[in-house]
């Protein structure tokens, strides 16, 4: 499951790591909820481009999307199989940049305790993605994407027993080229993360509030819990 998360680094910083040969300006993000804007990177006639969408996919079947449920999470299991999913994974595959992302945990007799998860060094990564551009027929368009998950790796399981996929740099090339790599080629790059990639910090119950976007909420707590 991965609901929240954070992008902190500057365009610049993206550009620079990602290799997209445009993109727009965005500010930081503490606290990215579902059904927000989120940026990806895609390719496009053999280009990496910049996107703002929304999170949450929308197939193109999809007859009205409000009626239809958020999907903000596809469990790499089935992302292969599931109709929701397969046309994405087979031809709209993403990067979706991130300094780091929450998840809860929950204690004996006490509320959820949320933890930042982000590399040691801060240093952006990229979740492994998939987009959609929805058409209506009254030409209103929605273009959306979901972030693939799979088994928690050591870290997260005390916390969760799942966790987005996080792509190596030298993986972004074949994730994002669908027309020289099928699904059963990029198959093998959804897995945990190595156990030493990231680390846990208990945050502020603040970050269960979407409308709460500061940097204080990446304070880490003074109690170590984990």
């Amino acid at each position: 499951m991965c609901g929240r998360y954070i992008l902190t680094a500057t365009p610049e910083e993206l550009a620079a790591l990602f290799g997209y040969i445009d993109g727009e300006w965005f500010p930081p993000r503490h606290n990215i909820a579902p059904t927000q804007p989120i940026a990806i990177v895609r390719q496009v006639e053999g280009a990496r481009r910049f996107a703002l969408v929304r999170w949450g996919l929308v197939p193109g079947w999809v007859e009205d999307p409000r009626k239809f449920s958020l999907l903000i999470n596809a469990r790499a299991e089935g992302v292969a199989t599931k109709p929701s999913f397969k046309s994405a994974y087979k031809y709209r595959r993403c990067l979706i940049p991130a300094s780091g992302f929450y998840e809860w945990r929950r204690a004996a007799g006490s509320a959820k305790q949320p933890y930042l998860i982000r590399r040691p060094d801060h240093a952006p990564f990229a979740f492994a993605g998939l987009w959609e551009s929805w058409m209506g027929k009254d030409g209103s368009e929605i273009d959306s994407a979901c972030i693939i998950t799979t088994d928690a790796n050591r870290l997260l399981a005390p916390i969760h027993d799942r966790m987005p996929v996080i792509l190596d740099p030298q993986d972004y090339a074949a994730w994002l080229d669908a027309r020289d790599n099928p699904p059963g080629a990029v198959e093998p790059l959804l897995r945990p993360a190595a156990d030493d990639l990231l680390e846990a910090i208990p945050v502020s119950t603040r970050v269960n509030k979407a409308e709460n976007d500061d940097p204080g909420l990446l304070e880490p707590l003074e109690q170590t819990l984990l």
